[in-house]
């Protein structure tokens, strides 16, 4: 028997919103949380098409994402193996591969995509990121924990080396909790996700706060002045699924990090009324990115906008980044498409 599946985590929106898309489109599919499927995989005797929804974090502390993201693996690796599985939403491979970020990125450059600058790697405390700097002659960068989700301890940085001068803008700050009085002088408390934006001027301040961050394992890029309308500066947010543009967002913020989860502003693309030839190389950037991932049916892309040129980079790709709020409170159509997708394989005999 064919058989649609989601496996997931039960009360959550993406759960919610894919079973609402489901009941509209007349799919009947059977959900599995995490811990089900753990306890004892998929139905026997089935041919499944199945779509693997992330994890949830709940800790709050930026060191958990590297526990969740190794465990993630894990299960994804175990994914791999079940026979049961005739298709994927998104391959396990394919989520897998793109949770490394830092080869996700070598991998969209090797094909000729226009991506945004990285420092390298091995930056792993405040003294190499200043020498990196100062030796590549970049004073503002984007730190960003290689395991990070939305913008959980997503730094902007600028460096004035002839001055000293620092600026940080952040969510993520120490855990005050975690200051005791039994701790030594020198105890470092691990950071949180604030869920807000806040600034840090004070050098021997930030350069500490550099160092936990850095220590957790980060990408560090070139930070580039964004495209801007009506006085926000903004990025895009693109789906792109099955090979085409599925949904395109603007994210406006009057800060550097423009994520939707900091109350920014949302906006329809088509509202920036952005030149033909841009919205084409858009489009076209995004099913290239896509393509260089067998096995992707899916994916978020954050796009950068250069100020003046409109020049587009890609800044990052999420393979399961299709949960937008404008999205999924509007036409829902983002699960709505992927839910046909997975009826037209349970009516076609389980072709694609």
């Amino acid at each position: 028997m064919r058989t649609a599946v989601l496996l997931g985590n039960r009360d959550t929106k993406r759960t919610i919103y894919f079973e609402k898309a489901a009941r509209q489109n007349g799919l009947p599919f059977l959900f599995l949380e995490w811990e089900e499927w753990r306890r004892c995989g998929f139905p026997a005797d089935s041919q499944l098409f199945v779509k693997i929804d992330p994890p949830v974090w709940t800790d709050g502390h930026l060191s958990g994402l590297n526990d969740l993201v190794g465990s993630y693996r894990s299960d994804l690796k175990a994914l791999e193996k079940e026979a049961s599985v005739s298709q994927f939403l998104n391959t396990p491979r394919a989520l897998m591969e793109l949770l490394d970020k830092t080869r996700c990125k070598q991998v969209l450059k090797e094909a000729g995509l226009p991506v945004t600058q990285s420092l390298g790697e091995g930056i792993g405390d405040s003294e190499t990121l200043l020498s990196r700097m100062k030796d590549m002659r970049i004073f503002s960068v984007f730190i960003k924990p290689v395991s990070g989700s939305g913008a959980a301890g997503v730094t902007a940085f600028r460096f004035q080396p002839k001055t000293g001068r620092m600026a940080a803008y952040s969510c993520a700050a120490p855990d005050q909790a975690a200051l005791k009085p039994e701790r030594s002088s020198s105890f470092r408390p691990p950071l949180i996700n604030t869920k807000r934006l806040h600034t840090i001027t004070e050098p021997a301040e930030i350069l500490d706060f550099l160092d936990s961050l850095l220590s957790l394992g980060c990408i560090v890029e070139r930070w580039y002045p964004k495209a801007d309308f009506q006085g926000f500066s903004y990025d895009l947010r693109a789906v792109c699924q099955d090979g085409a543009l599925d949904f395109l967002l603007a994210r406006l913020s009057k800060g550097p990090v423009t994520n939707l989860h900091l109350n920014n502003h949302p906006l329809e693309a088509s509202r920036l009324a952005l030149p033909e030839d841009v919205t084409s190389t858009i489009q076209e950037l995004c099913r290239r990115a896509c393509g260089c991932y067998p096995g992707l049916r899916s994916a978020g892309i954050d796009i950068l906008l250069e100020k003046g040129s409109l020049k587009p980079r890609i800044i990052e790709m999420n393979g399961q980044g299709d949960l937008l709020y404008q999205d999924i409170y509007d036409k829902n159509e983002i699960y709505s498409h992927q839910v046909r997708m997975m009826k037209a394989w349970l009516e076609q005999g389980g072709t694609l």
